[in-house]
Order: C-alpha cells, then structure tokens, then sequence
C-alpha cells in the first residue's frame, strides 16, 4: 500500500522584521523539520498546544504557504512542483478542518460520540482496521 501523503523535513520560518528596510535576522520557526507520512485509508489528526505550528503546517499540506524548506508529496508527487492548473484540482482532494474550541466537547456527548462523528457522516467505520 503506498503513501498517500509524505511529509520530509518541511519547515517554515517566518521572518521577524527589526528596522525599515532591514534584513531580517531573527525567525519565528513556526515549523521546524517535521516529516511523518499517511497511508491511504487511514485517519489522521495532528494535535498539539496552542501556537506549536499545528494550522502552519496544514497551509503548507495544501500549498497555501510556502515552505522555507522541505517537500510534500500527494500520491507521489510533490505538491511545490504543480502549476496552477494541477494545484487546484489537488485541492479538491484535501481540506483542512479547523477545531472549533467551543464546539469541540460537547458535554452531552461521551468522547466516542464525539470522535465518530466525522466517521458517520462520511460513512466510513471507526474500527476500520
């Protein structure tokens, strides 16, 4: 079974700006070398605390950003290498899906409800594997 997405040692400086006109000398490492890889089928959720380059490194998945450095294939083939044409029929296969924080534990839910929500809807089973 191949990868349907690759992810090899991407990152994204941000540039932090000190004087007019200047170059900048400092960088916000939003992402800092992550690479992980996601099998066809398979669920995937990136967690992390607030501020550690969780949505940064969505817009990079979808090519929203640029990256500073690195590479991320789509069924084999790197994203950062698509013109125009093929990057929007891309995204019509990928989207990101933002947590709502107010949403997200509904107490009238146990945390199984919760979580196989998504799985419902796109019917799909939980206990696929």
């Amino acid at each position: 079974m191949a990868f349907l997405i690759e992810v090899k040692n991407l990152k994204k400086y941000f540039p932090l700006k000190t004087f007019f006109l200047s170059r900048a000398r400092h960088f916000v490492r939003a992402v800092d070398d992550i690479s992980f890889n996601i099998m066809e089928g398979e669920t995937f959720g990136l967690v992390g605390e607030s501020g550690c380059g969780k949505t940064t490194t969505g817009r990079l998945l979808l090519r929203l950003i640029e990256p500073t450095s690195g590479a991320v294939y789509f069924r084999g083939r790197n994203i950062y290498e698509l013109n125009t044409k093929e990057l929007r029929q891309l995204r019509r296969e990928m989207q990101m899906i933002f947590q709502d924080p107010y949403a997200s534990l509904n107490p009238r839910k146990t945390v199984m409800q919760t979580l196989s929500q998504p799985f419902q809807i796109h019917k799909n089973s939980l206990l696929q594997r």
